[in-house]
């Protein structure tokens, strides 16, 4: 049979991107659909435009301590409007960075939505097109717990349009999205309250790291409810009423109200069933190692799939796909020592095995080595900021399981670990290695 592509993706976000361009390097003809803009959640209303809003953020909380390093106390004031204009401006210039890729590419690029027919054929926009194999890459949207009244909350979609700064914001969920939201609208004079249905923020991070960030920011000060669900949402003339089960069974009051609840994979509409595809929980599209689907001929990767919800992933998945397909050359990625990070203030990060599943799999061999100090940025301050580092380690062949960082620089520092990691190395390898002074990250070789 004749197809009109040999591969055809549905999604321009980083794996769909990362999978075209790579597969077109093998010489394959590619076509890519995406109805909103190249890029995908990362580029357009996630990561980058965050990124900046953080960065933004950090000149507030300098600002307050600039006096401690000999600048006059002046007034100044954020223009929010001026400021989201610059971060679409820039993703503006991402976007037609990609378009231009793709056209150099050979690729031929269709702005409309995609949906099967059967698995071999897409309907997108009002054409039918054929393909010989099929990328699934339509990442995720932001999921909404079922509150009476949560149709007054935004998601971080909506967050990057807002066109002022709320005076009051509430944010519902202390995952990574939800804290550093909080985080960046306090540095910007936004009182936040922070819900939380367990007990501390960020699941999945390391105990230690959760603890040590939870505290930070109620120092802030920013109010957190933990162990806390939101009830119902009421709308008032003056501003939005959230009733929550805490103790007392607290109303909070906030100009606007972020869900940051976790997302959920964006697979309805597609057709899916047309084409037979799979569906795990939560409508996650089913793969093997591969990123093959239960049909032979379609595939999927990125956050429609069950595996980790991160941008760097979708791009390698994206890539061992193409590479294992049409460039023969397989390739299965290893999940194990993916660094992740909370663009947060105080920064956290993570690479490799938490405290706990490591003491669920080597059990009371594992060691943990853990020190907190000062910064040398917050001496000169009267701040009292602590960053703390981690190490789990494996007593019994002294391989470094996983290292964890509360503090500046955390993300950079525990990415360029993750790469030592990676390749097996010992708690005394690090003992033996000399560090740059005077840096946070050289406390990681002196760790007891």
């Amino acid at each position: 049979m004749t197809f009109d592509y040999d591969l055809f993706v549905i999604g321009a976000g980083p794996g769909g991107l990362a999978a075209a361009k790579k597969a077109a390097s093998y010489g394959v003809r590619v076509a890519i659909a995406e109805r909103e803009a190249l890029g995908g959640t990362c580029v357009n209303r996630g990561c980058v435009p965050k990124k900046l809003i953080v960065c933004a953020a950090d000149f507030a909380l300098h600002n307050k301590m600039a006096y401690s390093y000999g600048w006059s106390d002046c007034p100044t004031y954020f223009d929010w409007t001026l400021f989201i204009k610059s971060v679409y401006k820039h993703v503006d210039s991402i976007n037609e960075s990609y378009f231009q890729q793709l056209q150099k590419a050979g690729i031929e690029i269709i702005p409309e939505r995609a949906s099967f027919i059967d698995a071999h054929t897409i309907s997108v926009g009002e054409r039918k097109v054929t393909a010989d194999k099929i990328l699934i890459a339509v990442g995720g949207q932001p999921l909404k717990p079922n509150i009476p009244g949560i149709e007054y909350a935004i998601t971080s979609r909506e967050m990057f349009q807002l066109p002022y700064l709320p005076k009051r914001l509430a944010i519902i969920g202390g995952g990574y999205i939800g804290v550093e939201f909080a985080s960046m609208m306090h540095a910007f004079g936004c009182q936040v309250t922070l819900i939380e249905k367990e007990k501390m923020i960020l699941s999945g991070f390391d105990d230690d790291i959760r603890s040590n960030v939870q505290q930070a920011l109620s120092k802030r000060p920013i109010k957190l409810f933990t162990n806390t669900t939101v009830q119902k949402i009421k709308y008032s003339e003056e501003c939005l009423l959230l009733t929550i089960n805490s103790q007392s069974r607290e109303i909070v009051a906030a100009d606007t109200i972020l869900v940051a609840a976790g997302y959920t994979p964006n697979t309805k509409n597609l057709g899916l069933e047309n084409a037979h595809v799979e569906l795990g929980e939560h409508g996650a599209i089913k793969v093997d190692e591969e990123s093959r689907t239960n049909q032979e001929n379609i595939f999927a990767v990125g956050d429609c799939t069950s595996r980790i919800q991160l941008s760097p992933v979708a791009k390698a998945e994206g890539i061992a796909f193409a590479n294992t397909v049409f460039g023969n050359k397989p390739q299965k990625l290893n999940y194990d020592y993916v660094p992740s990070a909370v663009f947060c203030r105080p920064e956290a990060a993570s690479v490799g095995m938490t405290e706990a599943k490591a003491r669920e799999k080597f059990g009371e061999s594992v060691k943990c080595y853990y020190s907190e100090f000062q910064p040398l940025f917050y001496q000169l301050t009267e701040k009292d900021k602590q960053a703390s580092i981690k190490l789990v380690v494996n007593g019994d062949s002294e391989e470094v399981l996983g290292a964890h960082m509360v503090g500046e620089n955390a993300a950079d520092i525990i990415q360029s670990l993750g790469v030592a990691i990676r390749k097996g190395i010992t708690k005394q390898d690090l003992d033996e290695t000399i560090g740059i002074h005077p840096t946070a990250g050289e406390e990681f070789f002196s760790l007891n």
